[in-house]
């Protein structure tokens, strides 16, 4: 099993979730988050003043699949998410060693 962890531009995020419906990947959990990468953020411009914005607003996504599904997954992600502009995300993945179903006990495979 995989765990994969995704930052992605907020204003993707629905054609990222369809990719990966598409995909036959059924559940992600999504969290919005602040940050920034080699961008650094960006200045704005309120009320005649100039101010840095340091973190920028960004998606999280979290997705448990069998290992051989990832890189589909992944290339779902990769392809909804991508703007071709400096900050499109990363997408990163992790060994995942165990998963348990809290309503029916159920683990493994059978819990994803």
């Amino acid at each position: 099993m995989k765990y994969i962890i995704a930052i992605i531009k907020p204003h993707r995020l629905e054609q990222v979730r369809e990719a990966l419906e598409q995909a036959g990947i059924q559940g992600l959990t999504v969290t919005e988050v602040k940050g920034h990468g080699r961008q650094k953020g960006h200045t704005e411009i309120y009320r005649g003043a100039e101010y840095q914005v340091a973190f920028l607003p960004k998606v999280k996504l979290e997705i448990a699949v069998e290992a051989d599904m990832a890189d589909v997954a992944v290339e779902a992600i990769s392809t909804a998410g991508k703007t071709d502009q400096i900050g499109d995300g990363k997408v990163f993945v992790l060994p995942l060693e165990a998963v348990t179903r809290i309503r029916t006990g159920e683990t493994g495979k059978a819990a994803l």
